[in-house]
């Protein structure tokens, strides 16, 4: 049996991609050739990777798994092309970002803060125990006070904010800025000034010298620092 890998995969408001129509539960197989950004069934390891094919707003999304040949664009994001699919659930938007924290909070070694990559939209949350919501506009602000929740922007000079226990601030845009309280955690990035993504970096607070209450940015080097 071919390799089962879980991904996540985005649809318009009728289930739909590229005019397929797909269904929750079901598995679907491609005949003929399987090639990333060319043919076969697209999704994503990376749930945030998703959001750069379909907006959080207006759009549905689930869980998948992807088998079978499969074929991805070298140095290209999380997206793979793959012979099958599966369906397995739909996710509200609350637990796709979940999802997308969790699966960064996978990539990094615990005992060692390290540099991760991911996509480069993302959403944003508000207020609510384990509630979301989506924010990419320049200069705006991302602020969660609820528990397990999070809070991630993408705006240009933007800040994202949490005081949440379990809670996760994740700024993604140029020059952002992020803040937890303690319990929590904060997920930056440094962008050149044409937005390609250099670095992007996580840590819980208490780790790697973040402090709580504390706003913090990604420097050119990769490093967490004080924000100004």
């Amino acid at each position: 049996m071919s390799k089962e890998i879980v991904t996540y995969k985005g649809f318009n408001k009728d289930l739909q991609c590229r005019d397929f129509q797909f269904e929750i539960g079901k598995t679907f197989k491609h005949e003929g050739k399987v090639e990333a950004c060319g043919s076969g069934f697209h999704a994503c390891e990376s749930p945030f990777d998703v959001f750069g094919y379909y907006y959080p707003a207006g759009s549905r999304f689930a869980e998948t798994i992807s088998f079978g040949v499969t074929d991805r664009e070298e140095g290209g994001d999380t997206k793979i092309a793959s012979a099958s699919i599966t369906i397995k659930a739909e996710l509200t938007l609350p637990q796709f970002i979940q999802r997308g924290i969790e699966w960064i909070w996978s990539k990094i070694d615990k005992s060692l803060e390290q540099q991760i990559m991911t996509g480069y939209q993302s959403a944003a949350t508000n207020t609510g125990h384990q509630s979301a919501a989506t924010n990419t506009g320049c200069r705006s602000a991302a602020t969660n006070t609820g528990y397990q929740s999070a809070a991630t922007n993408t705006g240009y000079q933007s800040a994202a904010e949490v005081s949440g226990s379990q809670s996760v601030a994740a700024s993604l845009g140029i020059e952002g800025k992020a803040r937890a309280s303690e319990g929590g955690a904060i997920v930056l990035c440094y962008r050149d000034e044409d937005g390609e993504l250099i670095h992007i970096r996580a840590s819980k607070v208490g780790e790697n010298g973040i402090k709580p209450d504390t706003w913090y940015q990604l420097s050119e080097d990769g490093e967490l620092v004080e924000a100004a």
